[in-house]
């Protein structure tokens, strides 16, 4: 992982290297080939699935790809990314360089004394004659003690709960509240397999993943050639449900009995169903065999009954009868490799022969499964089967099917998306049919033309072009050295602050919050529960000191209360923190809170930005802070030719998914003083929020920060209210109090980024040359200002990336009842980058011009860039965006590929892609920042910085720029004092005026203060320098060192640096390009390639800003493709779990993803030439929403007919996000009703 500069935050990679670790282990239990030697069985293509369950917010996924594929016996080792084993240059790759990997048994498995553990917990167990692990759990080692359990009175008088892996608490989190657990995964009858002459029964206790392998062994086995279809596409299917980790605990039965119990969107249970399943029952003494279909119709089952296994029948083809069975499954899900809930699933089992002595074909012994649509279970379409059997599969045919399907699949009220639903069911349907009837084109008939057909999402291998120029004038600073403390990431010793050990007596708390805004809330009560029994106490309002504050987040423009008291403002508002004696109590206690509130007398809450306008909500933006319009509107557009007037564009909000979510540990200490480890990008306005809330002073405050498991803006301001709720907890019990936001907490209490709507009115000429634009913008900022009033002028900024001519803008900060939005990385610049590019491909779609002619039309020459950028163009020479835009035209073969989009969209009904260019310009501004550097006696240095490490690399930044800085006193440098240095945590009463860790320059800042209190140092320590080599000649740092502390030198320095007035702001520049592919079925979107090209002048550390820049363009991929940011009607989040918000996945990155990082020479007023890198490229992933847009224009041109009446194909509005579901609907509800109308129509003329 280090190698290969795979980690930034850490948080996830000890997660990471698990998940790689299992898939090496499992490659060398297999039958693959055996390797070379230093490689393992592990392919390429496992390795590229290895952690298909693994979430990372910060690396964007493709250096731990490589990690993986360094191990793969087939891998190439040029297609390996940036890394320390060898340079960019080197002839080739030095295979010997790579760590070796030495097969079956290289790494230890597991640790001895773990296994010792498990031993004597294993023997205890077989011991007891109905074993109890623990409080609770029991664990009967057969049926008949299973049943001796329940009848025993233990559990008359409490809820009880049957387990096998338990994986269920993952998804009913809040239902999880059971007195006693009955562990049914050691009864040895449950996890039996059997092989019977007409099918293969599995136990019910049976891990989905051995179920798996179970299928694969017996597929592999069966004597007809192909095997089992039904076994091997069962088998395909289960490895897309869930995570292997999931799989390798949950059973096969339970997923059943959840799909029977509850409506549970469940792949396992539809599948089953489609292959003809049946499953065996215990009802006390009793046994019985019923159709899966029959049990998912049961009432909901308790537990007197006992699911004992699972029986799926054999299907063959008959070649004496001259029938084939076929066998097809689908899902239709946000990501394709699994991790994420079917929208809907199904699976269709047939019989297929010939109609007599004709080549027509007909169907018999139809299963027609269908599930996850908004249904109580998995159901069979019994009306389709019955109508299609026996019949000549002709399209007219398919038609009534279809229509009566349509009858069918009836989303129950409350679902979401339930067109979308019923029109993938359609297409799963018309799928399955299409290649069995004459004349008809599906999804999988596609014509190869060179690089134009159609591949499967699943059949893209990885890959990447990872470029970066190092530079050598500044030794160690700009050399790709692997990250600070990457190897303690990794092992996962790095400590965060929910790793630190709890101090004694500490207590545990979780927030209490409104479910509705605006609202006076009248009283608490906790529903009767195992969880409500072990509160200890909640902390309220009531609670805050005398001459404390009732504050819980603060900046420049206005404060936050912490407890909404007595009325809730928003839902989401802290009410109280409920205190137990462990996290899982809390927060389940928290869940069993019951609210009264009530109304009277207050308006109803403004939710929406409609409604802001409407009461005249709005926060005050200074005028200082108010972005400044350029030119004459009204004599722009009266220059125009063309004119595009009101048009909206609306962008949605996006929820931060940092790994680790905010936590804080507040420890109480001697003479009123207060310590708290903290996660956030501020500590320096934490002390001050905490302290204030107390009501004592701010050197009573003593905020540690070591390191933040990820933040984008949201460990900023965002991060006060836990670190302040649990201090005043703390101060209030005279206990350590932690917290640690559960993400369901975390999602719907933080906020994100900015919902903006925008009407935009554009001149242009008929040549594409924009003369004027005008905006009306309305930005959702929600109840307090936070940071909002900054987001105007960075919207403006962003916009501002082409020359409009003129341009003007009415911006109105709206307030609202919803939770308080704050800055979310490139905050405001996200936006306003993507409305320019959305007006863009306005023009040039009206023109019927190339959406990058229009680009390059408006590009800025230097003086326009002054004219819009009037402080922070800088010189002509520094402006490369020209440069930077043709370089990636052409080493991304962009006028070939967008021929061969062409092609491919006019063979391909089914299948249609895109590709968008988009340029970058984004200001950035330096805050101030101190450094200390200090040297001990024995030659070590440790030192200080204000900004936090978040996983941008900045103490790497730091680490490299201190050994440059003191190495100057000698003429080739002193790289060996790099592994000298030690970077210390925050301390805000070790380091004061620590300031903001945001805006992708602290890196640089805390560089440039390092580098001046170095400076000081080298100042200090010359003179014994020059001393020593007139005595001695050479002279070592430890010599130096040794002679300044016996010369009573100050060996330690501090410096606050404040950039000037030339360097308080400046702009960086890049640009990117994307391709994709979207399936017309489903919706479903594949990234083929994207290319990056950006400068970051001279780059402090290649690898560090690389990772940066790759990270940054995969979270924006999430915010404008993937990542739904959904509210009930009250404003409440209900996108508030992975199982509801998906950010990218390693399946939903680009296929192939190349990156290049300029090294564009000397920028005069910059720290060493570098630029920043941490959020500009987050914008260029609009590219990837613009080249969708183009694949929906060319899907509407081939079904105009069925995409809106009387609108012309190419209008329509994409929204931000673009998830599938908006695809489907902007591509067609009824595309595939209308293509088999028009081929019925032509049959029947025929």
């Amino acid at each position: 992982m280090s190698g290969f500069h795979a980690s930034q935050c850490g948080f996830c990679t000890p997660g990471m290297c698990m998940s790689i670790f299992t898939s090496l282990v499992n490659a060398d239990k297999s039958k693959n080939l055996e390797p070379q030697n230093g490689f393992s069985k592990l392919s390429v293509s496992e390795a590229e699935r290895a952690f298909s369950g693994n979430l990372c917010r910060c690396t964007g996924y493709r250096p731990i790809v490589d990690v993986c594929k360094s191990f793969a016996s087939d891998v190439d080792l040029e297609d390996l990314g940036l890394n320390i084993f060898w340079k960019k240059g080197d002839k080739s790759a030095d295979v010997s360089k790579l760590p070796s990997y030495t097969l079956g048994g290289g790494v230890c498995t597991f640790p001895d004394f773990l296994k010792s553990e498990m031993k004597s917990s294993l023997d205890y167990l077989n011991d007891s004659n109905v074993a109890v692990s623990r409080e609770g759990w029991y664990h009967p080692k057969s049926i008949e003690q299973y049943y001796y359990l329940l009848n025993s009175g233990i559990f008359s008088d409490c809820s009880v709960k049957v387990v096998v892996g338990n994986t269920s608490a993952g998804v009913y989190k809040d239902q999880d509240l059971y007195n006693k657990y009955i562990d049914i995964g050691g009864i040895p009858e449950l996890s039996a397999i059997s092989r019977k002459d007409g099918g293969i029964e599995i136990g019910a206790a049976t891990p989905i993943s051995r179920t798996i392998e179970v299928l694969k062994q017996d597929n592999d086995s069966m004597s007809c050639p192909n095997g089992s279809v039904v076994f091997r596409k069962l088998a395909e299917h289960m490895s897309k449900v869930a995570t292997p980790f999931v799989r390798n605990t949950a059973s096969l039965g339970g997923n059943i009995i959840l799909a029977q119990k509850y409506p549970f969107a469940s792949d396992i249970a539809t599948i089953l169903l489609g292959a003809a399943s049946t499953v065996c029952l215990q009802v006390t003494s009793e046994r019985l065999e019923v159709t899966l279909e029959e049990f998912l119709e049961q009432p909901p089952l308790d537990p007197s009954t006992l699911l004992l296994s699972i029986f799926i029948p054999h299907w063959f083809s008959d070649s004496q009868k001259e029938t084939n069975v076929i066998f097809e499954t689908y899902r239709a899900a946000p990501r394709p490799l699994g991790n994420a809930v079917s929208y809907i699933n199904s699976a269709f089992l047939g019989n297929v022969s010939l109609h007599g002595s004709s080549s027509d074909l007909v169907l018999s012994n139809l299963h027609l499964a269908f599930g996850a649509y908004g249904t109580e279970h998995a159901i069979r379409a019994t009306k389709v089967e019955e109508y299609l059997t026996g019949k000549l599969l002709t399209p007219s045919v398919v038609l009534q099917a279809v229509r009566l399907l349509r009858g069918t699949i009836v989303p129950k009220e409350g679902t979401s998306h339930p067109e979308y639903r019923v029109s993938v069911a359609v297409g799963f349907l018309f799928s399955f049919l299409y290649p069995l009837v004459k004349g008809m084109t599906g999804p999988e008939k596609t014509l190869s033309i060179g690089c134009s057909s159609s591949v499967e999402e699943a059949s893209l291998p990885l890959s990447s072009r990872r470029e970066t120029v190092p530079s050598d004038e500044y030794k160690p600073v700009g050399e790709p050295i692997k990250k600070y403390g990457v190897e303690l990431q990794a092992s996962g010793e790095a400590v965060y602050v929910d790793d630190i050990p709890a101090p004694k007596d500490c207590l545990y708390g979780e927030f209490i919050y409104s479910t509705q805004a605006l609202a006076y809330v009248k009283g608490m009560k906790f529903k009767p529960s195992l969880a409500s029994e072990k509160i200890i106490t909640v902390v309220s309002a009531n609670d805050i000191p005398s001459g404390g504050q009732n504050i819980g987040s603060t900046f420049m423009f206005g404060d936050e209360p912490l407890f909404g008291a007595p009325i809730a403002e928003f839902a989401g508002q802290a009410l109280g923190v409920v205190i137990a004696e462990t996290q899982r109590y809390a927060d389940l206690a928290a869940k069993q809170v019951v609210i009264e509130y009530a109304t009277e007398d207050l308006k109803p809450p403004i939710l929406t930005v409609e409604q802001a306008v409407q009461n005249n909500s709005y926060f005050k933006v200074p005028p200082e802070r108010y972005p400044k319009q350029v030119g004459d509107f009204s004599k722009g557009m009266a220059e125009a030719d063309h004119k595009i007037l009101s048009t909206e564009v609306k962008l949605a909000s996006q929820y931060y998914f940092y790994m680790e979510t905010q936590t804080a540990l507040a420890v109480p200490d001697e003479d009123n003083t207060m310590v708290v480890y903290s996660s956030s990008q501020y500590p320096e306005l934490a002390q001050s929020v905490i302290a204030k809330c107390l009501g004592i002073p701010f050197s009573n405050v003593r905020v540690i920060t070591r390191r933040v498991g990820g933040g984008f803006g949201g460990k900023a301001f965002r991060s006060y209210n836990v670190a302040t709720a649990a201090a005043l907890c703390a101060n209030k019990l005279r206990r350590p109090v932690r917290m640690y936001l559960n993400r369901s907490t975390d999602m719907i209490m933080v906020g994100g980024r900015h919902p903006v709507k925008a009407y935009y009115s554009v001149g242009f000429k008929s040549d594409g040359k924009i003369t004027a634009l005008h905006l009306d913008v309305l930005i959702n900022a929600g109840i307090s200002p936070d940071a909002s009033p900054i987001i105007p002028d960075t919207i403006i900024s962003g916009l501002k990336k082409y020359n409009w001519g003129a341009l003007s803008f009415d911006i109105k900060l709206c307030k609202t009842n919803n939770t308080s939005k704050s800055v979310m990385r490139a905050p405001g610049d996200t936006q306003g980058s993507f409305i320019a590019d959305a007006i863009i491909e306005h023009v040039a779609s009206v023109l019927s011009l190339d959406a990058n002619t229009v680009r390059q039309k408006n590009f800025h020459t230097y003086d326009s860039l002054v004219l819009f950028y009037p402080e922070s163009a800088g010189e002509s020479s520094t402006y490369t965006l020209h440069s930077i835009f043709d370089r990636l035209l052409m080493t991304s073969s962009y006028l070939h590929r967008a021929e061969s989009i062409k092609q491919f969209n006019s063979c391909n009904n089914w299948r249609k892609r895109g590709i968008s260019c988009v340029p970058l310009i984004f200001k950035v501004a330096p805050r101030p920042a101190p450094g200390r550097v200090s040297v001990l006696n024995d030659g070590s240095i440790i030192v200080e910085v204000g900004g936090i490490e978040i996983g941008q690399g900045l103490w790497t930044k730091v680490q490299q720029m201190t050994a440059f800085a003191l190495g100057q006193l000698w003429p080739d440098g002193c790289e060996c004092l790099l592994d000298r240095v030690r970077v210390l945590q925050a301390d805000t009463l070790n380091l004061i005026q620590g300031g903001l860790t945001a805006g992708s320059t602290a890196s640089e800042s805390s560089c440039a203060a390092t580098l001046q209190a170095c400076n000081m140092l080298t100042d200090r320590l010359k003179p014994v320098m020059d001393k020593l080599k007139q005595q001695s000649g050479a002279v070592s740092w430890d010599s130096l060192i040794s002679q300044a502390s016996q010369d009573n030198i100050n060996l330690s320095s501090t410096a606050y640096w404040v950039p000037g007035q030339e360097s308080s702001s400046y702009l960086n520049y890049g640009a990117g390009i994307s391709e994709v592919e979207i399936d017309l079925l489903t919706g479903a979107i594949t990234l083929l390639r994207s290319d990056l090209v950006y400068d970051c002048g001279k780059s402090l550390n290649p690898a560090v800003d690389l990772g940066q820049i790759e990270g940054s363009f995969i979270q924006g991929i999430g915010f404008f493709i993937y990542e739904e940011h959904e509210t009930n009607s009250d404003g409440l989040v209900v996108s508030d779990s992975t199982w509801d918000y998906k950010i990218p996945s390693v399946d939903t990155i680009p296929k192939q993803f190349n990156a290049e990082v300029l090294n564009t020479g000397y920028h005069k007023n910059r720290v060493l030439s570098s630029k920043a890198s941490g959020e500009p490229a987050l914008v260029l992933a609009s590219s990837v929403h613009c080249a969708v847009r183009e694949a929906i224009c060319a899907a509407r041109k081939e079904f105009a007919h069925s995409t809106g009446s009387g609108s012309s194909p190419l209008t329509f509005q994409l929204d931000v996000p673009a998830p599938m579901t908006v695809v489907k609907e902007l591509c067609g509800l009824d595309i595939v009703d209308k293509y088999l109308e028009n081929l019925s129509t032509h049959q029947f003329q025929c």
